[in-house]
Parts: structure tokens; C-alpha cells; sequence
């Protein structure tokens, strides 16, 4: 094994010893992990948005380390080891490039996703998936798992042909919402069309071949810049940001967009 896989489960079994151990990590279970789990992989998106390579390595350490905290409370239970986690992942991508390890045959990406895609299907049938959407897992962000149940159903043809009929549907949900509104309906009933309607957006995108999971991670990221760059322009100019009314906000936001678009030229 590589030595510093081994250090570091050498180092997860020393946190995790019943007697020398640290308290907080004997006391975590596979549930309580998850959190901090799902916690980490969002850590490592933002910092390959961040193009900067170091922080990339650390958080591909803690998600690493994750895996190695997941593993060790399992190898406790006599559930499995990391061990078996690492095998189990090196056979499942065996078994899934027969073109890479058994035939060598040359296909093209698009020919790989389908094969690929087919290896999954029969394999959750193997595990007692039986249904078209079993195996989404729940877990998810809800624009990556929408997009993920389109996907699902269209392989049985339950799709728009295209991104125009996608389109179409985007207005009709969209003026459904916009009725709950003006007739005052329940949260509950808002609710319901809201999700339809953001349901259907997320499989637009999936259409346009765009991640809409990253799309707005990337908003949320340029609105924090901007929002924090009016805030700079207001205190510069000695405002307090309580005292600004509508027409002072949107001439700051367009200040604010102004200079982050000569920074980017």
C-alpha cells in the first residue's frame, strides 16, 4: 500500500482508539459523518472554482480523509474496510471499460456514456433496483437530482425531444406558479408549483447541455462579490447601507457590475 495511505489510516485507527484516542472522533458514527461528508465535497467544487491548485490538494485531503473516517467506523462494525472500498471502486471501473481492459475496442465519448450508462442499469438490477428512478439518491442538491431523474426517465423516452419543448413547458409552469400568487393560494399549493417550476428549469438546462447546479453556485458567488463591493462603495462615500433606498441600491449594483466587467476586459 502507498505509505502515506497507510499513515493516514494508521492515524484514523490512533484517533478512533477506544484509550488514547480523541474524544470527538470516537464518539462519531457513519450518521454523523454524513454532514460533514457533503460538507467537504462542496469545499472541494468551490476550490476547483477557485483555480487555485493548493487549496485543491487540501480539500481533496479532507475529502479524502472522509472516506478513510467512513471506512474505519465500518471496519468497527465488521461491516468492511477501506481496503474493500478501494477494491470495490478499482472492479466497478473494470467492469464498466471493457474497452479500456478486455476488448480494446475504440469508441467514442458518446458511445462510452451509453455503455457506461447500460453497465449501471444492469447492475442496479443485480442490487434489487427494479425502477427506472430507484437509486437516485436522495441526498443530493435537489437541481443535481432533478436533473438526474430527467436523465432517468428519458432513457425510456419520457422527455421533451428537444430544449424548445422544454421551453414551452417552462412558461406553462411558470404562469401556474404566477396563478398561485394572484389568487392568493396556500404555501403548500406555492410550494408545489414552485418545485414544478424549478424542475423544470434544472431539465432545460440538462437539455442545453448546462449545469444548473453550477450555474447558480456560480451566481451566488458573483452576487456575493457585487453585494460586497456595493457595501465597500457605500461606506467610501460614508452611507449607511439602512439609509439607502431603491434607486441608490440599483445605482450601487450597477457601479458594482461596471467594475467587475473592467476587471474581467
Amino acid at each position: 500500500m502507498n505509505p502515506s495511505i497507510s499513515r493516514l489510516l494508521e492515524i484514523m485507527r490512533a484517533l478512533r482508539d477506544p484509550q488514547s484516542g480523541c474524544a470527538w472522533d470516537r464518539e462519531q458514527t457513519l450518521e454523523s459523518i454524513v454532514p460533514h461528508t457533503l460538507e467537504e465535497a462542496y469545499e472541494v467544487a468551490e476550490a476547483i472554482g477557485s483555480g487555485e491548485s493548493d487549496r485543491i490538494r487540501d480539500e481533496l485531503g479532507d475529502l479524502l480523509f472522509q472516506v478513510v473516517f467512513l471506512s474505519r467506523i465500518a471496519e468497527e462494525r465488521g461491516l468492511f474496510n477501506f481496503d474493500d472500498v478501494a477494491r470495490g471502486i478499482a472492479d466497478k471501473l473494470v467492469r464498466r471499460h471493457p474497452h479500456v481492459f478486455k476488448e480494446r475496442e475504440g469508441l467514442s465519448a458518446e458511445e462510452q456514456t451509453r455503455a457506461w450508462e447500460a453497465f449501471k442499469a444492469e447492475e442496479r438490477l443485480a442490487s434489487g433496483d427494479k425502477g427506472v428512478l430507484d437509486g437516485v439518491a436522495r441526498s443530493l442538491p435537489a437541481l443535481t437530482r432533478a436533473v438526474k431523474l430527467g436523465k432517468r426517465a428519458a432513457r425510456v423516452n419520457f422527455d421533451w425531444p428537444d430544449a424548445s419543448g422544454m421551453r414551452i413547458k417552462l412558461d406553462e409552469e411558470l404562469a401556474e406558479f404566477e396563478a398561485t400568487l394572484s389568487e392568493k393560494e396556500g404555501i403548500d399549493r406555492q410550494h408545489d408549483e414552485l418545485g414544478d417550476l424549478l424542475f423544470v428549469i434544472a431539465n432545460w438546462a440538462r437539455h442545453l447541455r448546462l449545469d444548473p447546479e453550477a450555474a447558480l453556485r456560480g451566481s451566488n458567488q458573483k452576487f456575493e462579490r457585487r453585494f460586497a463591493l456595493m457595501e465597500r462603495l457605500a461606506a467610501a462615500a460614508g452611507t449607511s447601507l439602512l439609509d439607502l433606498d431603491l434607486d441608490a441600491w440599483e445605482r450601487l449594483w450597477q457601479q458594482a457590475k461596471a467594475a467587475e466587467r473592467s476587471r474581467e476586459t
